[in-house]
């Protein structure tokens, strides 16, 4: 039982120690990057510094030369802001002008579908109105002909005593094959 406990204490002294020395090694890379920045800072304060009290250790070339360098830097940073704030007015306008052509398209489609399920609408309508100046047993046999679906389609749309008078003219088969169409049409509907 001591031979395992002295082994973690190995185990644990070692990762302190690892761990110590990976704690010196970035303090001292921290300490080389925050010295070379101190010591930039501290040689363009004495350039500005030098430049300004009008001391002959400061060289105006040097001093010319950094502040043309760094007017340089900024003009190009302000060339690629401009150039970057160009290209995303051109992208806004673009998404725009999708956008604007996009509820175009969207109202002229809406439009269509309106004017299509009205004459769909009129149709049906149309179509309901000629089987009402029918005759009932002429309209039988007529519906004895559709399919069941289609047959029940139209039954529904008739006036319950035309539509009850068209049953009754047909087949007992068809008829009730149509009232099971009728009947089942909302049987899938959800109910509250």
């Amino acid at each position: 039982m001591n031979a395992r406990p002295r082994h973690r204490r190995g185990a644990s002294s070692v990762l302190v120690l690892l761990a110590v020395v990976f704690l010196a090694a970035g303090m001292s890379r921290l300490g080389l990057g925050v010295a070379h920045v101190i010591a930039a800072e501290q040689s363009t304060e004495m350039v500005l510094a030098g430049a300004e009290s009008g001391s002959s250790g400061a060289d105006p070339g040097d001093l010319f030369e950094a502040l043309r360098a760094r007017e340089a830097r900024i003009t190009e940073a302000e060339a690629a802001l401009a150039a970057r704030s160009a290209q995303m007015r051109a992208a806004e306008q673009e998404l725009a002008a999708q956008i604007e052509a996009l509820q175009t398209a969207e109202a002229r489609l809406s439009a269509t579908l309106q004017m299509t399920e009205s004459a769909a609408e009129d149709d049906l309508l149309r179509l309901t109105t000629v089987f009402e100046n029918m005759k009932p047993q002429q309209a039988s046999d007529l519906f004895a002909q559709m399919d069941t679906e289609f047959a029940a389609g139209f039954i529904a749309r008739l006036r319950p005593d035309f539509a009850g008078e068209v049953m009754a003219g047909l087949d007992p088969v068809i008829a009730y094959a149509i009232s099971a169409v009728l009947a089942g049409r909302h049987a899938r509907t959800p109910r509250n």
